[in-house]
């Protein structure tokens, strides 16, 4: 799996990327100075993980915050065929700061109850609080529910335990090492250029992955490994069928 995040320190941007192996153990793999909105540096970002050996057919799962240039810049490096999840928290929270402190307990927790059912029935429950909040006038907070709600649940389509699920649901995983990163850059009081705040950035995430613990339901990966696996072959049988009956199509 990949984890892309982006973090804002005063006021420098920077992306980051992490790996998880199948043995659970996670990694930094790279850091881009800009903000994960710019589809510039989301895909420099990715594309130098390729250019350092990181194989863009192989089956992986992408775990983002909702960055439409970072979706973009999946979709254009790895292909169609690369299962994304949206990270929830980023969700929970986009949604919830669009209403009034009166609602925003009810409906996050509405929220977290539709995740952990399958797929057909949590975007039913989703549709209707994202119908409930527009009743309520909060068309915003409605349309930022709606928005990507089918990568809200990739990891439910995927059939693995609870605890993997979660994990694999949100991006917390790399902000955890971002907070890391926050504690010891904090006492640069002056930052003459990105270049600067990218060597601090970077030093300080090395630091932090000595200290990295294998995440939640490790030893399920297999699991999702499988089922990847099993994604790719179908989508690699689907494709070869229609080139053979491409032919067939231009001729009819």
């Amino acid at each position: 799996m990949i984890y892309v995040d982006g973090r804002v320190f005063g006021e420098h941007h920077v992306l980051a990327a992490e790996g998880v192996d199948a043995n659970g153990e996670k990694h930094v793999l790279g850091i881009a100075p800009g903000s994960s909105e710019n589809h510039h540096v989301a895909k420099d970002l990715l594309q130098s993980l390729i250019e350092r050996g990181l194989d863009p057919e192989r089956p992986r799962l992408f775990v983002i915050y909702g960055s439409k240039a970072l979706r973009k810049a999946i979709l254009e490096l790895f292909g169609p065929d690369k299962p994304v999840q949206r990270c929830r928290a980023h969700k929970l929270r986009n949604v919830v700061e669009r209403l009034p402190k009166e609602e925003r307990d009810q409906t996050k927790n509405a929220m977290r109850v539709a995740w952990r059912l399958d797929e057909k029935e949590g975007k039913q429950k989703l549709q209707t609080l994202a119908s409930w909040l527009e009743h309520q006038d909060h068309p915003d907070a409605a349309a930022s529910l709606r928005e990507g709600m089918d990568e809200m649940f990739t990891v439910n389509r995927q059939g693995l335990p609870s605890a993997l699920r979660r994990c694999l649901a949100t991006t917390n995983i790399i902000e955890n090492p971002n907070g890391g990163v926050r504690r010891r850059t904090g006492r640069v009081s002056r930052c003459r250029d990105s270049s600067m705040i990218l060597r601090w950035t970077a030093a300080s995430l090395l630091e932090c992955e000595t200290g990295f613990r294998k995440i939640m339901g490790y030893k399920d990966l297999w699991l999702l490994k499988a089922k990847l696996d099993e994604l790719a072959q179908e989508r690699a049988a689907k494709r070869s069928a229609e080139k053979t009956l491409a032919p067939a199509g231009k001729a009819a």
